[in-house]
């Protein structure tokens, strides 16, 4: 049998590797829009099944030819806006200028967050005279107790508002302030979006599942998982770009230009049958249960654990469009 030959694993661009701050992924770019919307929306990770389409894209290899591939269950409950902030573009960045929330907010919310009164200021007196330079942006929380992960704590996420004038967005923060939005009137099927999460996990690893070295022979010494040499005499310190034991796993990353091939309602999908049919298997998805709410089933796998918070976002690398039709969604191997 040949000897495998690769580079080591892991990009050094994303050093140093250390567990992320918290579960809810930090978004530092968003898509520019033509429509008014929100570009981004909170799912939780469901699990995998095996989908059936026909390529319709044309000029494509695959044209007309029914593929099987993998696909990914985010459940996506509705979101609820409970509040608004206000930005001012100054020559040392966005200045947050106030917010505003809602006088009756949802009662897990406050499994989360302290409800100050002094917060719930007139939703008009914040946005007077806005400008060019002032930004709005979108205070909303997940509503995980009608999804099926039995959890009531619910996420909060600071989304801005892409599309229009400052007008048409002071519209849409008028029209939406203390209401729900879906997952529909945010992303349609056959669209390109990314996926960000945190990934699942593994604990305090070596070099060889850390980074991918390659084991030392056996006459080496009295050890094999390790790196050869840590490096020359001078400088006389181990530099960063050696690959050393720590963290694996439990990381932010995301996912670009993942196509979104369905879009369900209450946890069940319609194909060209017409008939509605239940997301949810036999005995419900392992390690999660039974899909409750709105999903969204995704081309390929996405990163993190079941039940694991990911946030869809309009892709902002654009990518090659595709044309699919779904025939099929079969569960299990």
């Amino acid at each position: 049998m040949g000897r495998t030959h690769r580079p080591r694993k892991g990009s050094l661009g994303y050093a140093p590797r250390k567990r992320a701050s918290r579960l809810v992924p930090r978004i530092r770019s968003w898509n520019c829009s033509q429509e008014m919307m929100i570009p981004g929306f909170p799912g939780y990770k469901v699990g995998m099944v095996t989908v059936l389409y026909v390529n319709q894209t044309k000029n494509s290899p695959n044209f007309g030819k029914e593929i099987v591939s993998a696909a990914t269950v985010v459940e996506t409950p509705p979101v609820t806006v409970f509040g608004v902030r206000r930005y001012e573009k100054t020559p040392y960045g966005l200045m947050c200028k106030g917010e505003c929330w809602t006088p009756e907010v949802n009662k897990d919310l406050k499994r989360k967050l302290t409800i100050k009164r002094g917060i719930n200021h007139s939703l008009d007196k914040l946005l007077q005279d806005l400008d060019e330079k002032a930004e709005l942006r979108l205070l909303i929380h997940t509503l995980p107790r009608i999804a099926g992960i039995h959890k009531k704590k619910p996420e909060i996420l600071e989304i801005p508002i892409r599309g229009g004038n400052i007008e048409d967005q002071r519209n849409y923060v008028e029209e939406k302030f203390g209401k729900t939005i879906g997952i529909s009137e945010v992303f349609k099927p056959n669209q390109k979006i990314d996926v960000i999460g945190i990934t699942k996990g593994k604990g305090f690893q070596g070099v060889i599942k850390r980074w991918g070295v390659k084991l030392l022979p056996h006459k080496a010494g009295k050890r094999r998982r390790e790196v050869g040499s840590l490096g020359p005499w001078h400088p006389s310190r181990v530099l960063w770009t050696v690959p050393r034991p720590g963290q694996t796993g439990f990381h932010q990353r995301t996912q670009y230009n993942n196509l979104l091939l369905l879009i369900g309602k209450e946890g069940e999908y319609v194909l060209d049958s017409g008939e509605e049919q239940p997301i949810t298997p036999s005995g419900g998805f392992p390690h999660y249960g039974i899909v409750k709410s709105d999903f969204v089933l995704i081309k390929g796998s996405v990163q993190g654990p079941p039940k694991r918070l990911v946030v869809l976002r309009g892709a902002i690398r654009g990518g090659r469009k595709e044309n699919i039709q779904l025939t099929q969604i079969v569960h299990g191997h």
